[in-house]
């Protein structure tokens, strides 16, 4: 059976690159942008992947959100961690289901959103922000998209401590991660990974600093991931004339048993 459109479902509404929203589907309501009206009444019932015109007939794509959606539409008034390096930090640092994960900062909720689906339902995750409008606004994010029931949000500077432990992993995405470095080495398990998402070369000089003394982690490593879309046309296939270039540099460590003097 086909997955349906339903009063209350979320769509992304797609007519192209630029151009594209998500809206929640309400009885009655309908869709509007400069390319014309949408009834959802005429969306309910009807399967996603489905095209429709606007009353003044231009063509759209219905489609269920998937992830990079939603994460994108998250952070379209605040900087995200971009999906190609999302992905990046799911897999370099082992997270998957039934991982029990701390993230800081909280932000927007976009990559706590991708953390919590690849945890599943049997993993948690437990996110910091201390900044009080981006905790709510994150919250609001997080209830939207229904992704809160395995996410713990706390209100509170990752500096003052990380209230769990036995952790699989520790994600950081604030402004000096590597004060961070002695307190996640704490609450990590045995040979599980930290993760530092970092805009420049400096902040992740000093983090991998801090990793490298005391041997208390191994396996120390910095990615940066460049993507380039390409256009494919008859006769006249090319990059296209822009790329999603650097957009921050991810750097992953695994913690180790210290070394006894």
């Amino acid at each position: 059976m086909q997955d349906q459109i339903q009063d209350g479902s979320h769509v992304f509404i797609f007519l192209d690159a630029k151009r594209n929203w998500i809206r929640k589907v309400v009885a009655g309501e309908e869709f509007h942008s400069n390319k014309g009206i949408i009834k959802f009444d005429d969306l309910i019932g009807k399967p996603f992947g489905i095209r429709i015109e606007s009353h003044s007939g231009i063509v759209f794509q219905i489609h269920k959100p998937s992830p990079t959606d939603i994460q994108v539409s998250m952070g379209r008034n605040t900087q995200i961690v971009y999906p190609k390096d999302a992905g990046t930090i799911l897999i370099e640092a082992g997270i998957g289901a039934g991982a029990r994960v701390v993230e800081s900062g909280t932000g927007s909720g976009a990559l706590t959103g991708i953390l919590a689906r690849a945890v599943g339902p049997s993993g948690q995750v437990y996110t910091y922000e201390i900044r009080e409008e981006m905790h709510r606004g994150a919250k609001k994010n997080l209830e939207k998209y229904e992704l809160t029931e395995n996410v713990t949000m706390h209100h509170q500077d990752i500096l003052e401590g990380i209230k769990e432990e036995h952790l699989d992993a520790v994600v950081l995405d604030l402004a000096t991660p590597w004060l961070v470095v002695e307190e996640a080495h704490r609450v990590l398990k045995p040979s599980r990974y930290i993760a530092s998402y970092s805009p420049t070369i400096e902040q992740t000089m000093k983090t991998c600093s801090a990793l490298a003394q005391d041997g208390k982690w191994g396996m120390i490593k910095t990615l940066e991931v460049l993507q380039r879309e390409i256009m494919v046309r008859e006769n006249k296939t090319r990059p296209t004339t822009w790329m999603v270039a650097h957009t921050g540099y991810m750097t992953f460590a695994r913690s180790m048993v210290p070394i006894e003097p």
